[in-house]
């Protein structure tokens, strides 16, 4: 049953009070029309509780913008929601589309920083963001006295000769909840072993992030990337205003969990309207790497919370680490997430005890990148 507008109602009540679903919740599908994003097709969805957010079909069922009672939960590039057919992934070029928002998801046999494996030249993070989705279905119905929103679709990574990887991806989200799931199972639909890279790139902005807005993690291990990474090392989970010539820092963290094995981080800001902030949750077994993406310059102002199987250094790299996933052929990986906004102190302080708990209020440690 659904809380909405502070009150608890069920189905048979709630028809009683509107014509059409749509005046409270639900997915509507449009199409962009202006400048380098004409031609992308979107769905945005309302759950009924202030929260709102948008799912690009064109560019791999990936979440651009997402706010939550008109305050924004992700940063927002300037590149806006470029069509797939301006891609271009050699080196970093891949940032010409890089819109930001909630969930870029990177992969899929290859992420990370551009460079050379085995021969193969590879750009950044991936083709999966750039890729339209096929297949793809919205759905909104009632189960039982809760109204589900739901969208599926396939995104397809197929080389001749080479990689032949399918994501089956579903988004769900809940009348009267302030939060999302995004399910995604990847098969190896081709007939030779394939690389496995992915990750979820969700980029939280202002004014979630903003000048004293602070980190939630229950780190145990944090390890600098690079010398960038080590100077100043200790406020990796503390934001300032933004900041002319930043140079992005970036942390592996290795990361307590709940009984369940499932673990959690957070940016809040509790300074924002009695606190604001967004929070993701995820299995351990599923995503074995974590990395974040402090990013305080001035117009690129945003933290990246970056749950993956693989490190951002390239595959080279984590081939050489001996740590890459390799997907036989039929073979299948299944990834959950939860994505959600903290509203308020309680919520807060909740998301921040739960922290706690897990970690046992230890602080963790500072190690080398290998």
């Amino acid at each position: 049953m659904a809380t909405l507008f502070g009150a608890k109602i069920n189905k048979a009540t709630l028809l009683q009070h509107v014509g059409q679903m749509e005046q409270i919740a639900g997915a509507k599908v449009c199409e962009l029309k202006n400048g380098p994003e004409k031609g992308v097709s979107a769905i945005r969805v309302k759950t009924g509780s202030g929260f709102h957010f948008t799912v690009l079909p064109d560019r791999g069922l990936d979440i651009s913008a997402a706010d939550f009672c008109g305050k924004s939960l992700c940063w927002r590039s300037a590149t806006g929601d470029v069509a797939p057919q301006f891609f271009d992934e050699r080196g970093l070029k891949w940032l010409y589309g890089f819109f930001g928002g909630l969930l870029t998801t990177c992969g899929l046999s290859y992420c990370g920083a551009p460079g050379e494996d085995q021969g193969e030249e590879l750009g950044l993070h991936g083709r999966v963001n750039n890729t339209p989705a096929k297949n793809v279905s919205v759905s909104c119905d009632w189960k039982g006295d809760d109204y589900v929103m739901t969208i599926t679709g396939q995104v397809l990574e197929t080389f001749v000769f080479g990689p032949c990887l399918r994501m089956n991806r579903t988004i769900t989200a809940t009348m009267g909840e302030s939060r999302l799931f995004v399910h995604d199972t990847i098969e190896n639909i081709g007939y030779a072993p394939s690389p496995l890279q992915y990750l979820q790139h969700i980029n939280l902005g202002y004014p979630a992030v903003a000048d004293g807005a602070e980190l939630l993690i229950p780190s145990v291990t944090v390890i600098p990337r690079d010398a960038a990474a080590e100077n100043g090392k200790e406020r990796y989970n503390s934001f300032e205003a933004p900041t002319k010539d930043y140079a992005e820092k970036c942390y592996y963290h290795k990361l307590a969990g709940d009984r369940r094995g499932y673990s959690c981080a957070a940016v809040v800001n509790r300074k924002c309207d009695g606190g604001f902030g967004a929070y993701i949750k995820f299995a351990l077994k599923e995503f074995p790497w974590f990395n974040e993406w402090k990013q305080m310059g001035q117009g690129v102002y945003t933290v990246g919370l970056e749950p993956a199987n693989c490190g951002v250094e390239g595959r080279a790299k984590d081939r050489a680490r001996g740590c890459l996933d390799v997907l036989k052929p039929g073979q299948k990986r299944q990834f959950h997430i939860e994505i959600g906004a903290l509203v308020g102190k309680k919520e807060i302080d909740a998301f921040a005890k739960s922290v706690k708990s897990m970690t046992g209020g230890k602080k963790p440690t500072f190690a080398k990148n290998d």
